[in-house]
């Protein structure tokens, strides 16, 4: 156990060192505001102040697991080795920065709560971001932090014990659409395939009509391909389904058909299953849990996982819906339009809310790389990017997880290589 004097004891502090020993060391941790029974002490421990109390293990500290509420934070970035950091401290400090404070301010997001510019649907974009500005964006350096520390204790306390994280991969298909003709309904089918002839597409009105008359399988109705990867390779993929009303948002066949709801408990049968909640659940709390009751319908369980793949996050109320409905974990921790580690860590961890100064009883699964990048991005320079994130987060043992679409296994997606991209995720040869 590794007892933890501050000269005050604030939740700031508690969420911090609980994810940084705890979470990601595997360290148990106290915390002690008295002098006296640090003193006393004669195991292992170290002072997070202003000032070291003797010759015990000190950490020098900034203000802001101190404060409450939000702050103009003026962000240094200046290199530790070859990584970045920020909020320096004095040479007094055993670690040259306060590690604390900036794994708060990256895993809390205070950078999203205070004024900055969207993108074009209302989100915060990953150009906005430190991570991005200074280019550590595609490294977890919460956890690289968190080792570096790890030799500062080994070599201060060699009779610690510290456990081994195992590297694991995982991939998330975010399924917004079903199918793309079969079930579409009449008037629908024949704009579609006006559509098609406008654009000269008439490859998709022929295969339209196969699919109608049941000739053809529908093109993005995948599900058994990405079972039978599932089978063939012993691994496990996350499905997340969307049970919305249809807007111009959301634009699903009704959530209620009995070929939509048989595809969902099919795929239920060999893998994980989840919630997209629609655009107007994001911001409406009694959409959400009517959303969330579909899908618990639908599957006869109760829902445990969702993810935001495309809309804003709309930290911290969507949050906060979630602990409300019970929902215990969420996969939306990542850029849409950016590779990279949106909290800077590849490790599961609780939210934290600066509104309330309190941690949700929600775990936060971030992910690293989202299929929707592909678009715009040299195909190889993608799998080199993934590869040396990967890298990245075995040395750490932390968890990569990538976001694709059932589109991107169709014969319809504009690259056919999201298979060795998945391959590649899951380190099969």
């Amino acid at each position: 156990m590794l007892l933890i004097y501050t000269q005050k004891i604030t939740p700031r502090i508690v969420y911090t060192f609980k994810h940084i020993c705890t979470n990601i060391l595997g360290i148990h941790i106290k915390f002690t505001s008295k002098i006296e029974e640090f003193i006393a002490h004669e195991g292992m421990k170290l002072s997070y102040g202003k000032q070291a109390l003797g010759n015990e293990l000190f950490l020098q500290k900034v203000d802001l697991l101190m404060e409450q509420g939000l702050s103009e934070v003026e962000i240094k970035v200046q290199p530790w080795g070859d990584d970045s950091c920020f909020f320096p401290v004095s040479e007094n400090s055993a670690l040259p920065f306060d590690i604390f404070a900036a794994s708060f301010f990256l895993l809390s997001r205070y950078e999203e709560y205070l004024p900055h510019v969207k993108d074009d649907l209302g989100r915060f974009p990953a150009s906005e971001s430190v991570g991005y500005q200074e280019g550590f964006l595609q490294s977890p350096v919460v956890d690289i932090w968190a080792y570096k520390f790890k030799e500062v204790l080994q070599e201060r306390f060699p009779e610690i014990a510290l456990e081994k994280r195992e590297f694991h991969s995982r991939a998330i298909i975010a399924v917004e659409h079903v199918f793309n003709f079969q079930n579409k309904g009449f008037l629908r089918s024949l704009a579609g395939m006006h559509l098609d002839i406008i654009k000269l597409q008439f490859n998709k009105v022929i295969d339209r009509i196969q699919v109608l008359l049941r000739i053809k399988k529908d093109p993005i109705n995948i599900f058994e391909d990405l079972i039978g990867f599932i089978k063939e390779h012993k691994v496990s993929l996350l499905f997340m389904f969307q049970l919305s009303d249809f807007s111009i948002y959301d634009r699903n066949i009704n959530y209620n058909r009995n070929p939509y709801r048989s595809i969902i408990k099919y795929v239920g049968d060999y893998a994980k299953v989840g919630l997209i909640p629609g655009y107007f659940a994001y911001e409406d709390f009694k959409t959400l849990r009517k959303e969330k009751l579909r899908m618990e319908n639908t599957v006869h369980t109760p829902l445990e996982r969702v993810i935001n793949v495309k809309y804003n996050l709309n930290i911290p109320e969507f949050y906060t819906f979630l602990t409300e409905l019970e929902i215990p974990q969420d996969y939306s921790m990542g850029y849409p339009e950016a590779s990279g580690f949106r909290a800077g860590t590849c490790s599961p961890f609780l939210f934290y809310d600066i509104n309330t100064e309190s941690t949700l009883a929600l775990k936060i699964h971030p992910y690293v790389f989202n299929s929707n990048i592909v678009e715009h991005n040299n195909f190889e320079k993608i799998t080199t990017e993934v590869g040396k994130m990967l890298e990245e987060v075995k040395k750490v043992g932390g968890s990569f997880k990538a976001v694709f679409k059932n589109q991107d296994f169709s014969e319809y997606s504009e690259h056919q290589n999201y298979y060795s991209l998945l391959k590649q995720i899951y380190e099969i040869r």
